[in-house]
């Protein structure tokens, strides 16, 4: 029962908002709406009924005290002057049938007038007449026709309380939206700007908003902004520190290296010192992540065919196929050596690669399939761990430093998308990126 709810249940916080509103008044108009059912509208409705049976209780009264053709004529013009009834007498009819016409509270409560008033049968009709009611009572030498209005059975407070109750409700309601409303909206935007902040984007025009709570949050998240930005500042300034000072030394001695005889132990330290070199490079690309590059409006696919262009020039066999051109907000360079690290791994492992640029929902997709070994189900969470390589080893002629796939996910991620790896229709690996429209 409660899944059951939950499922039919508002999603978002305006909607469970209105619902904790509206939900006591609706209960409140109901008890209301009841209450003036059983107490007014019956009562008003049985006691009108009982002056109309009361009036045509007295013609009958009239008309048996004296049968007289005079009498009667003098009784039918009292109810029809002073009563407000149209009286008819046809003598020598009789009722056919006493099945009432109609089943409304209004006829209720005038047969239950009626009955206590008249010990005469008598017969209902409220359906021929829009306007009005019509009473056969059965007299002993013929039957009295009454035409009254409905307005002396029916009162018309009954839809004044309604529609009152009904505006009043709806002009709440509409307070209760608009007021909701503006409550909610700098939650919103309090989750718009953490949104776009962890898509590494620029959120400078976000200022706290709103109720005390939300304010106290929305400067939380700005402190919280600060401090990493600042650490993002520090930890990049510290690395390119670092790369200054280290490529120095290493350029010293590959010039040292240059100078010696060509023997193989200069080989051999001029290729370790190309490895320590490569090693540098990975190790700082992945600790620099996304840079200061701010994102611009980037046609992906466009972007994708540069790439493959440069991959094929390399002599790679691929498959390119586009549906349509996509644009998003990118940063170019890191989610071009993004797409590069991709191609270029699968082209090592494999001979034929397919390469797909599609748009599902409001995400991009990227593709990439290769027909090579693959990577083992149980390991594909654990290459994108730093330094971590499938086959175990450190050796720079078998790959990288394990931090291809790492720099990848970081890229992919501050873009807010990301990236899985899974089994492709080639039998080898497939790559799939997703990233927000």
């Amino acid at each position: 029962m409660a899944s059951l709810l939950k499922k039919y249940l508002p999603k978002s916080l305006l909607g469970r908002s209105l619902l904790i509103i509206v939900m006591p008044l609706i209960l409140l108009q109901l008890v209301s709406g009841a209450i003036f059912y059983q107490t007014h509208w019956n009562k008003v409705t049985l006691r009108l009924a009982r002056s109309v049976a009361g009036d045509i209780g007295a013609v009958v009264n009239l008309m048996h005290h004296d049968s007289g053709l005079s009498s009667r004529k003098i009784a039918l013009e009292i109810a029809s002057g002073n009563m407000g009834l149209g009286v008819e007498f046809r003598e020598g009819a009789i009722l056919k049938s006493l099945e009432h016409k109609g089943s409304g509270l209004m006829e209720r409560m005038l047969i239950r007038a009626l009955a206590e008033s008249n010990s005469k049968p008598f017969r209902i009709d409220s359906e021929s007449f829009d306007r009005h009611v019509i009473v056969d009572v059965q007299l002993a030498d013929g039957v009295l026709h009454v035409l009254t209005s409905r307005k002396r059975l029916f009162s018309s407070t009954t839809y004044v309380f309604v529609l009152w109750m009904i505006g009043t409700s709806l002009i709440l309601f509409a307070v209760a939206t608009i007021f909701m409303r503006n409550q909610v909206k700098p939650i919103r935007r309090l989750a718009e700007a953490a949104g776009e902040f962890g898509k590494g984007r620029e959120v400078s025009s976000f200022k706290p908003e709103g109720a005390s709570e939300v304010r106290q949050a929305a400067a939380e998240f700005l402190d919280m902004r600060d401090r990493i930005s600042r650490q993002i500042r520090q930890r990049t300034d510290m690395l390119a520190g670092v790369s200054h000072d280290l490529r120095t030394p290493l350029t010293r001695m590959r010039l040292e290296l240059e100078m010696l005889s060509d023997s193989d132990a200069a080989e051999n330290l001029k290729s370790d010192v190309t490895d320590m070199e490569h090693m540098l490079e990975g190790y700082l690309a992945f600790a620099r992540g996304e840079g200061g590059e701010q994102p611009t409006p980037t046609n992906l696919t466009r972007l994708i065919e540069g790439v493959v262009g440069q991959a094929r020039r390399k002599g790679g066999q691929i498959d390119l196929h586009g549906e349509g051109e996509i644009t998003l907000p990118l940063r170019p360079n890191a989610f071009k050596r993004t797409i590069t690290n991709l191609i270029d791994n699968a082209t090592r492992f494999g001979e034929y690669v397919s390469v797909r640029v599609r748009q599902r929902q409001d995400c991009a997709e990227v593709l990439i399939d290769d027909d090579g070994p693959g990577i083992p189900e149980d390991q594909r969470d654990d290459v994108f761990r730093p330094f971590y390589r499938v086959e175990g080893s450190r050796n720079q002629g078998t790959g990288g430093v394990g931090l291809g796939l790492t720099i990848v996910r970081d890229v992919i991620r501050a873009h807010g998308g990301d990236i899985e790896l899974d089994t492709s229709p080639n039998g080898g690996l497939r790559v799939r990126l997703r990233l927000p429209i």
